[in-house]
């Protein structure tokens, strides 16, 4: 009788199992509700995560871009987002906001307020509770805008995005932050997200949300992993002790002035040189001025796909007066060997706050299980071989870095979504791990 009892709770079980697989297999997969949301420094970008599938989506805009600069502008009473702002932004610097994450919910003394503001062409303003506004418009008519609100423009940026690629209006999101985010300046992404119409269901850290991408979580036998994160405008290095969905951040170092802008602006005071030697006349015309940034960014890119790359600029300048803004050429090669070089006391602070993290836990790099890169400028060649050299082992390239952390944080969108197939939810443990910044 009993074994009767349990062969037929054996094929009940196993019935509802088959109906679950062929419901999966037939029925169209829900679309999906809650939206992942990477706010950076410098770049931002959107997720999804498809049920059935299991596959993450990082969806464009109607540009064709996956990230979308950080940028803000004030202009003419418009307020332009990502790209729009950029381009406009060698003619309007006090009114262009971009770093805006690095003062979310951060308190400043005067003396460190005064140090951020001499880095910036726009202008700040310290409130009475030791936070950061920024001053935009004309001399006569200021208005002060906050970190948050310049958040909440990216986000309603990257929620249209969303909206358009779903028919959805996106009203719910898993967001990402730095490991080093306190409660206030968790509460402040949130506050941005609120700004923006957005719920914020759930905020994990980077270094888990990009760990989560990589499916080291579901490893065996992978239980340090160094996640090092070198974007747009900072570094960032975290060591987790990783155990299924638990991730533990055991410690972390960092340098705030470090990143891809950095190696761009050594690049293009070169080729400024360069020009000046060339035609005997400095880069002063604004035009000419975004016109070389922005192919500096170009140069940059290509150089990690090619040993060299060639600039080829008309500049409103010349060596005869006679001839005064007539356009001139200006071309010029430029190889990866001499980018290195340009850079190389750059290169070696990516390798400081990795050995700050091993002495803080007192342990070796063999004592790394995983490395993992994140963030667009550790596509860099050079990069990549100073950490392989330094751990004796390949890094962790099989994602895009620039999308490590968004995947991540679709994932788990995903996962508070119900998506099949369902997966184990990060758990983060409570960390007293202190974060040393380089500078």
């Amino acid at each position: 009788m009993a074994s009767g009892t349990f062969t037929i709770f054996g094929l009940s079980f196993l019935a509802l199992l088959l109906a679950g697989y062929w419901a999966q297999q037939l029925l169209p997969p829900p679309k999906p509700k809650i939206v992942g949301i990477d706010l950076g420094t410098t770049y931002s970008c959107i997720g999804i995560y498809h049920a059935v599938s299991g596959d993450t989506e990082i969806l464009r805009n109607e540009g064709g871009q996956q990230c979308i600069p950080s940028v803000v502008a004030f202009k003419e009473g418009k307020i332009l987002v990502g790209q729009a702002a950029v381009d406009q932004a060698e003619h309007n610097p006090h009114n262009t906001i971009y770093d805006a994450k690095r003062f979310i919910g951060k308190h400043f003394s005067r003396e460190e307020f005064e140090d951020e503001k001499a880095r910036y062409p726009f202008k700040l303003s310290l409130n009475h509770d030791g936070l950061v506004e920024f001053l935009v418009g004309h001399p006569d008519n200021i208005t002060r805008v906050t970190p948050e609100f310049i958040g909440s423009r990216v986000l309603t940026s990257l929620a249209h995005t969303a909206q358009n690629s779903l028919n959805n209006v996106v009203k719910k999101a898993v967001m990402s932050v730095p490991a080093e985010f306190n409660e206030e300046k968790r509460n402040s992404t949130k506050n941005a997200a609120k700004l923006a119409g957005i719920e914020v269901l759930r905020v994990i850290s980077e270094p888990t949300a990009a760990a989560m991408a990589y499916g080291l979580h579901k490893k065996v036998g992978v239980r340090n992993v160094m996640v090092v994160d070198l974007g747009g405008g900072t570094l960032d290095v975290s060591l987790l002790l990783v155990q299924g969905g638990m991730f533990l951040t055991q410690a972390m170092a960092g340098n705030n002035h470090l990143g891809g802008q950095d190696f761009n602006q050594r690049l293009m005071a070169y080729l400024e040189e360069e020009i000046f030697e060339e035609f005997g006349k400095p880069l002063v015309e604004s035009h000419d001025r975004q016109a070389l940034r922005l192919i500096t960014e170009n140069i940059k890119l290509n150089l990690t796909k090619h040993e060299k790359a060639t600039v080829s600029l008309k500049l409103h300048l010349s060596p005869h007066p006679v001839n005064h803004m007539q356009p001139v050429l200006f071309t010029h090669v430029v190889t990866r060997e001499m980018f290195v070089k340009l850079n190389a006391d750059l290169l070696l602070k990516v390798l400081e706050p990795i050995k700050h993290v091993l002495e803080d836990t007192e342990q070796s790099p063999d004592d790394i299980d995983e490395v993992v890169l994140v963030g667009g400028s550790t596509r860099m060649p050079e990069v990549r071989k100073l950490i392989r050299n330094f751990f004796q082992k390949d890094p962790n390239i099989s994602i895009d870095p620039e999308l490590a952390v968004v995947s991540g944080v679709s994932i788990q969108a995903g996962i508070l979504g119900g998506a099949w197939p369902l997966l184990v939810s990060a758990v983060e443990l409570p960390s007293s791990a202190n974060k040393a910044h380089l500078h």
